[in-house]
Formats: C-alpha cells, structure tokens, sequence
C-alpha cells in the first residue's frame, strides 16, 4: 500500500532521515508499520533538532517538499498567491498515485488537501482532525471550512474522520477518536496510583506543572499568574514549565520581575522521558489554553495521577468527567485558586481524583490506540 500523508507540520532533514513534531510522529509511526510506501506532502524547513522532534520508523519514504504559506498579512498573500500552484500541483500528483490519502487538519495545507481530495473519490481516504471540533466553537473561516469540506459525504467520499469527542448531528463519515502516548506495559503494576500532598508543616511544596508551547493560545502566563496568586496567600507552592515559544523572553521578565523565580523554573523542551519523570513527581498540570482538540498532555499528566486544572475547551470536560477527574478552570483568578486550594487543603478529596483521572487515562493506551488504527487501514 502507497500512503501519503498531506500536512501542515514542518519537517528536518538529517542524515537521510526525516523529524518532525514528536508526538505526531510517535502517532504516525503506528499507521506505517500497516503500509508499504509512504509519501509525505509537507514543508522541508532548515532547523537544528531539539528532544522536541523524533523520526519517522519507515524504510520507504518519498517526501515532497513544499514552501509554507499563510494568509496572516498583504505580504504572505501575495506570496501564498504564487507559490499555491505548485502545491496543488503536488498534493493533486501524490493523491493521484496513492493508495491511501491522509489528511492532517485543521491547518493550512490541510484546507487545501481537502479540496483537492474531492477530485478522489474512489480513493480510499482518512483525516485527523487535530483540533476542536466543537460545532458551537467559534473559531477562523478556514477552520469552519475544513469542517464543512470533511462532513459533506457528497464532497468527501470514502473518507473516514477522526475527531475529538462525540458530538451529535455528526454526518456518517465523522468518527469519535482519541489518541494515546503510552502503553500497557508502561502502566504501573499497582492498580491504582498513591499520592500524597504535602502536609502544612513540609518544606516540600505543592508542585504544578505546565506543558506545551509558550504562546498566547496556551495561555502560560495565566498558569503563572494562578500560582503567583497561591504564593502571595502564603502557599508553599511551586511551578515547572515545560515547552518553548514566542513568549519565552516576555514570560521570564515577568517571573523575575515578580521575585517568582526561586518557585517558578522554565524546563524548555524536553524528551518524554523527562516529561513522564515530571508527571510522576508533580501534583498539579496546568492547561489554561484557548482552544484544544484532545490535549495530549491533560491525558498524559491523568495517566500518572497528575491532576488537570483546564479550561472547559472542546471535549476537555468530558475528559474531566465535569469536574470529578479534575478542576475545570473559570479563568477568574480568584475564584479559580479558591477552587484549586479547596483541593490543596484536602488530601483526601485529592487522592480520590488522582485515583479517577489515572483509571479514566489508562483506557486509552498505545495498543488500543494501534488496534484502532489497524481496523481503518483495513476499511474498505
């Protein structure tokens, strides 16, 4: 089987080997070891690699370069207006030689791959769809658009798309996902998971953690802020984030400017095994983000008795299971630390949410996500 996968995410080359975004990657792989070939349609950028990018674990890869685009000012219009017909061009040629087309939304080239896919429609077909998808979210035109493209079975045919959550009035071809980052055997021999806050007299902290990228979407001062707000009440508190961004620079500034940083420290980007490392030994993950599709890092944090508090965004609350598994974020910063500390001062109340977020995690593990995808590879 020749699969070709048309995505947005930015590529390395190194040593004839081709990185990207870890966890889509780690994801990836498990579709390549049910095909053949394997075709990629993406941008080739010029990068150093980071413990934030792995490979693909494929011997037969074509990839086929294309420049980036985006429509954000006059300037990239006009660029993106020239360099269009060459990846038309080249998605409508890899597409045309296919066996399986995959599609990787919401983003730039995905919109454009959902168009051209319409030209396939005795291709057998699959799409990820990444983010919310919320039918009642607001979000941009081209997001909304590549939804309605996906969800309309007389413009997308034999196609099977995955999404996060299980919402109604959803057209047949739509089907509830998850996505997964470990597996059985990496699930502790205890059933359940014993942690234990500090008690008031401890010299150690209550710890938090915030993973992802530092961008305005992911909200990471707002995670400072809540513990800031925990330290000035005379908690003994204390934050890791983990994650690079645009915001690096902007978010130091603020923490030395605020004396924070001998409770607060910046990780940068960091393999899974130093992550899996800070779940285990961290009470607390903060997610405060603006708009998500499955946080890959809400479940791995839950898999390890790492309590979520996140905002209610996409299928988070179910994830949640409306509060019970975690503390849905109100993004009030009173009242939000008045609900995280009513936990803080609990240990039992704690302990029972460890308990439920680990249990709810640990459904979805590798091997059921792998089972899953064998089932798609194998659809007619």
């Amino acid at each position: 089987m020749k699969f070709t996968i048309i995505t947005h995410v930015e590529h390395i080359k190194y040593q004839n080997n081709y990185f990207g975004y870890a966890p889509y990657i780690r994801e990836m792989n498990i579709w390549l070891k049910y095909v053949d070939e394997v075709v990629i349609v993406a941008p080739l950028v010029t990068k150093e690699l980071n413990p934030i990018h792995e490979q693909y674990l494929h011997n037969t890869i074509q990839f086929k370069p294309v420049k980036e685009f985006n429509i954000t000012s006059l300037k990239n219009i006009m660029i993106t207006f020239f360099r269009l017909p060459n990846i038309i061009t080249a998605i409508f040629k890899a597409m045309s030689q296919a066996d399986h087309i995959h599609l990787r939304c919401p983003g730039n080239m995905g919109l454009i791959a959902a168009f051209v896919q319409i030209f396939f429609p005795n291709k057998q077909k699959s799409a990820k769809y990444a983010g919310n998808w919320d039918p009642k979210a607001r979000q941009p035109f081209s997001y909304k658009l590549q939804k309605w493209i996906l969800s309309n079975t007389l413009l997308t045919r034999n196609m099977q798309v995955l999404v996060y959550g299980d919402w109604p009035k959803q057209s047949e071809n739509i089907k509830p996902f998850f996505t997964a980052t470990y597996s059985e055997k990496e699930i502790l021999k205890k059933d359940n998971i014993i942690k234990n806050l500090p008690t008031p007299n401890s010299q150690l902290p209550t710890s938090f953690l915030f993973v992802g990228t530092l961008s305005i979407g992911k909200q990471p001062l707002y995670a400072i802020q809540l513990v800031e707000k925990m330290y000035q009440k005379g908690e003994n508190v204390s934050l890791n984030l983990y994650g690079e961004g645009v915001l690096n620079d902007e978010l130091r500034a603020y923490v030395i400017k605020k004396k924070l940083d001998t409770i607060i420290v910046f990780n940068g980007n960091q393999t899974k095994e130093i992550l899996l490392e800070a779940y285990k030994n961290s009470h607390f993950l903060i997610l405060p983000s603006k708009s998500e599709g499955w946080p890959k890092v809400v479940a791995e944090a839950m898999f390890w008795g790492c309590v979520p508090i996140v905002t209610p965004v996409s299928c988070v609350s179910y994830m949640l299971n409306h509060g019970k598994n975690g503390i849905l974020l109100q993004e009030d910063v009173e009242i939000d630390v008045t609900a995280i500390l009513k936990i803080v001062h609990s240990n039992s109340v704690f302990q029972d949410m460890v308990k439920e977020s680990s249990k709810w995690s640990r459904q979805f593990t590798t091997d059921k996500f792998e089972a899953e995808i064998k089932k798609i590879m194998e659809h007619k």
